[in-house]
């Protein structure tokens, strides 16, 4: 699956080398404008745009022409975009992420999703991200997995309309936690063409059961957004670079040799206290894990199958 060009303004995709962004979930109290001015001038190439409440959220008034104004500071930025729908008290002030597509009410969520992805289209985002949610306690698990096929069939419905691609991601403790069950969903909604896999190279190190850069390879020809952060094996913690177990210049290795042009995003959520620093850290860490040219994987890549993650920081739920 190949992702879309671009958008103009955005630097050129290049075969020879990764274009990295930096997740305005990171920047959870800088102004947008702040945070994406940030982001450029430290030398990304683009941003990972969590839609939320200070962060173009799409409930409130005047959405038109608030998004227009992101387009055009985009593109004087010279920053590409894709949109995430991770923000956690956005639709309920009282519990995180509800309602998911597995509530009983999804309508929220729905509605969220379809304007996400009109968003992504004026934006000419490169991908829109969604994930399934954690399943409630009281709705059975064949209940729970028909509804996140029909709300996906919906999502997918939007997205085919407005040309965008959506990219669903494995999230550790949710009822798609890892690659086989996007698989399993994949082929549930009938092999969508424009239905690709979120990548989180952490979550591969937290509960994979191959080597990270074997992640990649499995999911090369449905890629089409990847989030990028250190993690340890079976604890769900988003971690600065350097400090988990991830060895990465095998891991961008395969990135490019998956042949993938999308953004290579930092995700790092619980970092917004000192957003500036750890952006800059991470950006000079990528571009000297990208000029080690060095493809077999250490053995902190390799992630023994019976290990599972915890629930001691589930720093992206």
């Amino acid at each position: 699956m190949s992702v879309p060009e671009p958008r103009p303004g955005a630097p050129a995709a290049d075969a020879t080398r990764l274009r990295f962004g930096y997740g305005t979930n990171g920047f959870a109290n800088h102004r947008l404008d702040d945070a994406l001015a940030v982001i450029a001038e430290l030398g990304y190439d683009g941003v990972a745009l969590t839609l939320d409440h200070d962060h173009l959220d799409p409930f409130a008034p005047g959405l038109t022409r608030r998004v227009a104004a992101v387009g055009r500071r985009l593109e004087s930025l010279g920053l590409a975009v894709v949109i995430e729908t991770g923000a956690r008290y956005l639709l309920d002030p009282w519990q995180k992420h509800a309602p998911t597509l597995l509530h009983d009410d999804p309508t929220r969520r729905v509605e969220f999703l379809r304007r996400a992805v009109r968003i992504g289209a004026d934006l000419g985002a490169e991908a829109v991200s969604f994930w399934a949610g954690v399943r409630p306690e009281a709705v059975p698990q064949q209940c729970a997995w028909d509804r996140l096929v029909a709300g996906c069939a919906t999502v997918v419905d939007a997205a085919d309309a407005a040309g965008v691609t959506v990219g669903f991601e494995p999230e550790p403790g949710m009822l798609v936690q890892d690659i086989a069950d996007w698989r399993r969903l994949y082929d549930a909604l009938g092999s969508p063409v424009r239905f690709g896999i979120t990548l989180d190279i952490g979550h591969c190190r937290c509960l994979e059961p191959w080597p990270v850069p074997q992640c990649v390879a499995e999911v090369a020809d449905h890629l089409v957004n990847v989030q990028i952060d250190d993690m340890r094996r079976g604890v769900h913690e988003h971690l600065e670079f350097g400090v988990g177990e991830i060895d990465f210049p095998p891991v961008l290795a395969a990135l490019r040799d998956a042949g993938y042009r999308g953004l290579v995003a930092v995700e790092l959520p619980r970092d917004s206290h000192a957003a500036p620093a750890v952006a800059a850290r991470s950006i000079e860490f990528l571009r000297a894990a990208a000029a080690t040219d060095r493809h077999p994987a250490s053995p902190l890549c390799s992630a023994p199958a019976e290990a599972t993650p915890t629930e001691e920081a589930p720093a992206h739920m």
